[in-house]
């Protein structure tokens, strides 16, 4: 059953629902809900779009992109604003794990684990608080390596 995020959100039917995300043209992004109670969602084809390498499921939009030049544990890492959106209290195609304190190299930081909902890849982290204040800009942001992720919809 293919539903329009939006509409789902509002607890209402979608007028465009159908069975491929891809040919949505009304709503603009798509939540598949299967029998386990997993939702994955899709970006409009209009937007560029982040997705998981491994299983290319989307993980954020080009516009929630704040900057190119962050370094994760595996290499060059973007950071996000926000992840693929999601009705409360879980994230569709990104979840997040406990938070703990880690040295990074802008110092101490309370960061959670952000991993592929689909394949369970670790794509990187969010930071949920930053001790020093120079790093507060970073507080609610997400951090996603490149090793992870492909540029999808729209980039030509």
């Amino acid at each position: 059953m293919f539903q329009c995020f939006f509409c789902w959100r509002a607890q209402q039917s979608c007028s465009s629902s159908r069975a491929s995300p891809e040919l949505s043209q009304e709503c603009p992004a798509m939540v598949k809900m299967t029998k386990s109670k997993t939702f994955q969602a899709y970006l409009p084809n209009c937007h560029r779009t982040y997705s998981c390498v491994h299983c290319r499921a989307h993980l954020a939009n080009h516009d929630e992109l704040i900057s190119k030049s962050f370094q994760g544990s595996q290499g060059r890492a973007y950071l996000f604003n926000s992840v693929v959106p999601a009705p409360p209290p879980r994230r569709v195609n990104v979840g997040c794990g406990p938070a703990e304190e880690r040295v990074l190299l802008t110092g101490l930081h309370a960061v959670a684990d952000i991993h592929c909902e689909n394949c369970k890849t670790t794509l990187g982290w969010k930071y949920e608080h930053a001790f020093e204040s120079s790093q507060k800009y970073k507080e609610g942001k997400f951090i996603i390596e490149l090793a992870h992720m492909i540029k999808d919809n729209g980039w030509e």
